[in-house]
């Protein structure tokens, strides 16, 4: 478990990252969130305040592609989910929100995996 300190850190640095990254229509923000044992990702319009798609490895229906891969595997396959959904919404560019996490493991691989399945960051 994250120290407090830890935790503010991040929030800290998340706050000064959305003040930098907007999300619109035409190019949303993909925000993604990592807890110790799960990621989450969403892409979201803040002009509108809506979220308007996401993925998450607690969802049902992905538990079975999910069982035994190691967590930079299952945030692969979030990036790659993410894409095709948001994708099939018509969006094509995101402006990635690390969520003042580092740009490394987990978070590397949704926005690469993400990049891969055709979405331009």
């Amino acid at each position: 478990m994250a120290s407090i300190q830890t935790r503010t850190a991040r929030i800290k640095r998340h706050v000064r990252v959305r003040g930098k990254v907007q999300g619109t229509m035409a190019k949303p923000r993909l925000c993604v969130f990592r807890s110790s044992n799960h990621i989450y990702a969403q892409v979201i319009d803040d002009v509108k305040g809506h979220t308007m798609a996401s993925a998450s490895t607690l969802e049902p229906d992905l538990k079975s592609k999910l069982d035994g891969k190691k967590k930079v595997a299952q945030a692969e396959l979030i990036g790659a989910l993410i894409a095709e959904r948001a994708k099939g919404l018509g969006i094509e560019q995101v402006a990635f929100d690390r969520g003042g996490f580092k740009y490394h493991g987990r978070v590397k691989a949704v926005a690469e995996s993400a990049r891969k399945a055709g979405l331009t960051i």
